[in-house]
């Protein structure tokens, strides 16, 4: 009788467990090359199950997604989950410092949870130039259901990825940079995958409105070099989001959307019915490149106008809207606390890192960039892998760069580049950007506070100039030309986290670096073990998997 007693209570703890789980979300993805031609000009293309754009990522906060990755190309694949954090799991970040690629005609199966996060993503193909043929698409995570959303449940809402075109595959590409040149101008904008030639000719619009009703529109720019103006015609857009963090609720005629930078925005069809332009046009570039769409009203008889909303001049005008975003210090986002709960402007500074970018050729005379005057390269091993492993003296050495680095750097050292971290520190992170071309930078792994931004040289006296109240948490910075952009936070995410250029030429030349945040505790709280699914390579890959070090 006691045997079958316990056996119920242990019966009730096992499905209390189950029951406990968070919920899973799965997807099945078979990657190959296809053909498109949004220019008419045909050009190869990386597809997700015969999609361009790939198939939407649909989930609520805290799910557990699953994604089995089927490689079809004839060359290895990574897939990154873009301002995806991966709390205590670099393991699934999907860029080659913490993962094997996937082998041509193999599949691996990618298993992360959205811990406490909700808003507007994307994912895209790491490895090289990839993510100029495609392979990118949206991923949404919405509020669980308790958690209040500060606005009104939209009529519907709508992706809006938007980015710049190059004609050239991303194995032409390759070919230039490698031999010592640049990409240069791209060819044209696209809105999810395609660009109207003639607004008024036979037009299938992105979607339909009712009148009266409010959509809620997710625009990404997951282009490969420019930033992008989006505007709708006769349309203010109501920002609500920022890359998982609510935001004061203003309203833009149009929003200037740096490379690898997502926003939530809802509109109202309240305009005559008929049909209206969306234009994505790219910004500080010699000429203006344009990609346009259609939005239409039910029952609309009427092309959209010819006159077309201009985009603003100068980045001084996108420096302005970026003071205007402000956190929403009353939301609450993923977790029931308000966002203004967490007080980042009370918190000391532990350690400043000065991040600097720079462009040389490197001994060879080809083109590299750099940061701090190191130019990375991703070793055979994955970074994170060596360390597990103890070998990481093997592949990579920490700190080859400063935290203060030279005013004026003019070479080059081409090396892995890993800064060590450490655990929980709260940082002060500086980017200064000497160039003429706008930078912008995504960190793996976490998100920030933005709190700065101005142009000329950063110096100690610009802390008095910080929002220290209400500046949004998000994940990536856009630098403006001889300026610079501060960021706060703190390192309590443990793993190997991918810090780059979201501009696809400086990225695959070496501006980007890792930084290694390891807990001195080496506690299954603060990150979880090398998966057992989890591919090896390298000079790891005949070694004997080591003991589980977390515990």
């Amino acid at each position: 009788m006691a045997r079958a007693a316990i056996s119920v209570v242990m019966l009730c703890l096992f499905a209390a467990t189950v029951i406990a789980e968070d919920p899973y979300v799965y997807y099945t993805w078979n990657v190959s090359y296809g053909t498109i031609s949004p220019f008419g000009a045909p050009k190869q293309a990386i597809l997700i199950n015969d999609q361009f754009p790939g198939p939407e990522i649909n989930c609520s906060s805290n799910n557990n997604i699953v994604v089995n990755v089927f490689n079809n190309l004839d060359e290895p694949l990574l897939f990154t989950w873009h301002g995806i954090q991966h709390r205590k799991n670099s393991w699934q970040d999907g860029t080659p410092g913490t993962m094997c690629p996937i082998l041509p005609g193999t599949n691996f199966t990618y298993k992360f949870q959205v811990k406490d996060q909700i808003g507007t993503y994307f994912y895209y193909p790491s490895l090289g130039l990839h993510r100029t043929a495609g392979g990118v698409g949206g991923l949404r995570i919405f509020s669980r259901l308790l958690i209040p959303v500060p606005y009104p449940d939209p009529e519907a809402e709508h992706w809006f990825l938007i980015g710049d075109y190059y004609a050239k595959s991303h194995t032409a590409l390759k070919q230039i940079l490698d031999n010592g040149g640049s990409l240069g101008m791209p060819n044209g904008v696209l809105i999810n995958g395609e660009s109207v030639k003639h607004l008024h000719g036979d037009n299938k619009p992105q979607f339909t409105m009712k009148p009266g009703k409010t959509y809620k529109l997710r625009i990404c720019n997951v282009g490969s070099k420019d930033s992008l103006n989006f505007r709708i015609q006769g349309h203010p857009m109501t920002l609500v989001e920022t890359e998982g963090s609510h935001t004061v609720q203003n309203a833009y005629e149009s929003l200037d959307v740096h490379v690898g930078q997502c926003f939530t925005v809802l509109i109202t069809a309240n305009q005559e019915p008929r049909e209206y332009a969306v234009i994505a046009s790219t910004r500080f570039t010699p000429y203006i490149l344009e990609g346009k769409a259609i939005i239409s009203y039910e029952g609309a008889k009427k092309h959209a106008s010819l006159f077309l909303p201009l985009s603003p001049i100068t980045w001084f005008w996108s420096l302005n809207q970026f003071r205007t975003f402000r956190w929403n210090l009353t939301a609450s986002a993923a977790r029931p606390n308000p966002q203004g709960s967490y007080h980042y402007g009370q918190i000391n500074i532990t350690r400043t890192i000065k991040i600097v970018n720079s462009v040389a050729r490197d001994a060879s005379g080809k083109l590299r960039y750099a940061i701090n005057g190191v130019s990375h390269v991703d070793p055979e091993t994955p970074l994170k892998l060596a360390q597990y492993y103890g070998v990481g003296d093997k592949v990579f050495q920490y700190n080859l760069i400063s935290d203060s680095p030279a005013d004026y750097i003019s070479e080059v050292t081409v090396a892995p580049n890993v800064l060590n971290a450490t655990f929980r520190d709260f940082v002060e992170i500086i980017f200064e950007n000497p160039t003429v071309s706008v930078q912008s930078y995504n960190l793996d792994g976490y998100s920030f506070f933005l709190v700065g931004m101005e142009a000329g040289r950063w110096s100690p006296d610009k802390r008095e100039s910080y929002n220290l109240l209400d500046a949004v948490s998000r994940h990536t910075v856009q630098v403006f030309p001889n300026s610079w952009s501060a960021i706060l936070l703190t390192f309590d995410n443990a793993g190997m986290w991918n810090l780059r250029s979201d501009n696809a030429e400086n990225r695959y030349l070496g501006q980007q670096m890792y930084v290694s945040v390891l807990s001195p505790e080496k506690s299954l709280r603060d990150e979880y073990n090398l998966p057992l699914t989890q591919q090896v390579c390298g000079i790891v890959k005949d070694m004997p998997v080591p003991a589980p070090v977390y515990h």
